[in-house]
């Protein structure tokens, strides 16, 4: 983005921010580096100061010219938030440091406090920047304004499609898109909104990182066409400025702020199983009198994926588990839903699949009083007492530790591989008000809540089984992907849920949350339809975790609607599950790049294809790792799709067809297919889908004899 400061409006004398004293500071570098070399030499950035009229900093990145504009027209730079309105740097001080890595420079305010901003090299280009107030009593917020380029979009932040009410973003109304121009997005972790970052990247070629927890906001030329506002709830203000020039640079670098994500075993990138409610039935779906000696929904789960051929690398059950309160207890198996639970688990292990459960951050029963007695628990407000269950307090090690060790004495010494985790971002927002033992706020504390719950298992988990183990949160902030893997929770049922399930995997890709997956058919609220369940299986296969469930608590032989025995999508279900399960070690080898290097496994054609101007609109299609294009059909009543082709050379995986790139190509797309294109020379080793869908017809056509599988399966008569 280029500036032009001459055309600039003046500010009025108030406005006369922080940028006073770096031009302060600049005449006395200018004796020695001349007008316009860097504050620090050697750096990616050239630092630019105007010296006249509104005063402003750009951070130009010299290998290609681009600019980061920190302030716009009649607004300050860098300004803090009191009761007594909005506060910001009047007068230069003195500069502080100024050498080829730190520049620092203090200056008075309008309030007649101390301010301070110290300019970092950091690694890998990364330009770190600090604004502190002191004294810091009566300091609500402390933000900063951003110009905001007239084409300029930008990615990250969250992901949903929207933030705030989660019903919005599968309303028909909403629109959908990858890019948050024109957005406010709420910094602050909140029931069932799953992942925020404070981070964004923009397609000027930056990045902007904001460090610690504090709840903040963001204003994305919304309310000002020409600029981003961002603020947060502290007093002071710490971020990094990520280079590109290119957006898969920034996002290359996100990595070096945020930690490394988590590389999973090999089998979580097979298909996963799962119910809502393992209900332990006298009946099979289809009558037969059950006998085998495990609860019967997950035997009929496992015995007519014998009977398909259709692969499973994990198996879990979801709540209602354990005994006690509402079924979640404290962390012991209900006997009556789950008889033989050892022998059951040892039996899934011994399939070859692994076996995990879903757990929540609390405390019931036997664990309440005792977190009770040691004062494990979040504080309670006033009006919440008595208690039959409550959160454990994380930030507490004492607390951490002993929770970690029930997980191992309980379930993982079993021979359970992981946890679906829940709720971690839910109870944790109705105690916003109240106040740690040690004085610190929650509401200053809660966004790391789901990073230290996640951590919290995984330290547990990895103790006792080395790499062989999965965490799988639904909430995450800073931190939480170098811990494990994360589903989109509480995602709706219907195409609007599958729009948004699409959004998210994408939002994600660009915040360093690789690892991500969906309630294949969604989890709740609008009825299920066979084409729907049908186009996000397709959509699944082409997530790195591919999880299937819950289907109203229902399988594909067993749908809600006629035919209830649903062949067709009993066919899709086996065709996707075969191609996902072929794709485990090109999906593996996908994260473990994205862990080392930080390119995200699933990357939207604005990341994928950054010079090609006409990518970045086609929100519906992206690249799975390195080889693979996928265009996604999330709509009811599609079947067909125009594909965009990005440059270079790409193969029909349904027909083998090659084509040039650089165009779009119409295609047809009955409901067992949607566009698949292979490029490049290390393509995954993939079943002709043709012949595999044709089979899995065939396979699902005969319905499997439920009785003689669990005599071959248990010996029972």
């Amino acid at each position: 983005m280029n500036i032009n400061f001459s055309q600039m409006k003046s500010f009025r004398p108030l406005f006369h921010i922080f940028f006073l004293s770096v031009l302060g500071a600049a005449f006395i570098l200018l004796q020695s580096c001349g007008r316009g070399r860097s504050l620090l030499p050697g750096d990616v950035w050239q630092i630019r100061l105007n010296e006249q009229g509104p005063l402003a900093l750009q951070l130009t990145q010299k290998a290609s010219g681009r600019t980061v504009a920190f302030s716009a027209a009649g607004h300050p730079a860098f300004y803090y938030i009191t009761d007594a309105g909005t506060q910001y740097p009047e007068k230069q001080k003195q500069v502080l440091t100024g050498n080829d890595s730190v520049y620092s420079v203090s200056f008075t305010t309008t309030d007649r406090r101390e301010a301070t901003v110290t300019l970092t090299r950091g690694k890998k280009g990364i330009l770190d920047i600090q604004f502190t107030v002191q004294p810091s009593a009566g300091i609500l917020h402390t933000g900063m304004t951003i110009e905001a380029g007239p084409d300029e979009h930008y990615y990250g932040l969250m992901e949903r499609t929207v933030d705030g009410d989660q019903n919005l973003s599968w309303q028909k109304d909403t629109p959908a898109s990858l890019d948050l121009r024109g957005k406010k997005v709420t910094m602050l972790v909140r029931s069932t909104l799953g992942i925020y970052e404070p981070f964004y990247a923009s397609s000027a070629g930056y990045g902007l990182f904001v460090h610690g927890i504090r709840p903040g906001y963001y204003d994305l030329a919304a309310t000002d066409t020409g600029r981003i506002d961002v603020r947060f709830d502290d007093a002071q203000l710490t971020f990094s400025v990520l280079p590109g020039p290119t957006l898969p640079e920034v996002v290359k670098r996100l990595p070096a702020l945020t930690g490394s994500s988590f590389l999973p075993p090999k089998w979580a990138f097979r298909p996963l199983r799962w119910r809502d409610d393992h209900t332990n039935r006298k009946k099979y779906y289809n009558g037969t009198r059950v006998r085998a000696p495990y609860n019967s929904e997950l035997v009929e789960d496992i015995l007519m994926a014998r009977a398909y051929d259709i692969p499973i690398g994990a198996y879990w059950v979801d709540r209602p588990w354990a005994a006690g309160y509402h079924g979640y207890g404290d962390l012991r198996w209900d006997p009556e839903r789950f008889p033989q639970a050892q022998q059951m688990i040892d039996w899934i292990n011994h399939r070859g699949m692994k076996f995990l459960v879903w757990i929540a951050p609390w405390a019931c029963d036997s664990m309440l009083q005792e977190a009770t007695a040691k004062n494990y628990l979040m504080p309670l407000p006033a009006h919440k007492k008595p208690i039959d269950h409550w959160i454990i307090n994380y930030y507490d090690p004492a607390a951490m530790a002993w929770w970690e060790k029930i997980l191992q004495q309980r379930l993982i010494s079993m021979g359970i591989a992981g946890f679906k985790m829940d709720r971690s971002e839910e109870l944790i927002t109705r105690i916003d008000t109240c106040v740690l033992p040690d004085g610190r706020k929650v509401h200053n504390l809660r966004n790391d809540y789901p990073r230290l719950y996640i951590k919290a298992a995984h330290d547990a988990l990895q103790e006792k089984r080395g790499d062989d183990f999965l965490p799988m949160p639904r909430a995450g902030y800073t931190g939480s992907q170098q811990y494990g893997v994360f589903w989109g929770g509480d995602i709706s049922a219907g195409p609007y849920g599958l729009r948004t399930a699409l959004i998210a995997v994408q939002r994600c890709a660009f915040m360093n949350f690789p690892l991500w997956g969906s309630d294949i058919g969604g989890y709740w609220k609008h009825p299920l339809s066979h084409i729907n369940v049908a186009r996000w299986l397709a959509f699944g296969a082409f997530t790195p975790i591919m999880e299937v469930g819950p289907l109203d608590n229902r399988a594909p032989w067993d749908m809600p609607y006629k035919p209830h025995y649903d062949t067709s999508l009993i066919a899709v279900y086996r065709t996707y599950s075969i191609i996902h399960d072929a794709m485990k070690d090109y999906s593996y080898a996908m994260a473990r790049k994205a862990s080392q290097e930080g390119i995200p496994i699933v990357r939207p054609l604005a990341l994928a294809f950054p010079e090609d101007q006409q990518a970045a609109a086609h929100w519906d299609e992206y690249m799975y790792g390195d080889n693979i294009l996928v265009g996604i059909i999330w709509k009811n009543d599609q079947f067909s799709f125009d594909m965009y082709l990005p440059e270079g050379r790409w193969t029909d995986y349904w027909t083998g067809k090659e084509y040039q790139g650089g165009q779009t190509v119409h295609l047809d797309c009955p409901e067992y297919k949607i566009p698949i294109f292979l490029t490049g020379e290390n393509r995954p080793a993939l079943p002709d889908p043709n012949k595999l869908y044709r089979e899995s017809l065939q396979k699902a056509a005969k319905k499997p004899d439920l009785d003689r599988l669990q005599r071959e399966e248990f010996g029972v008569r």
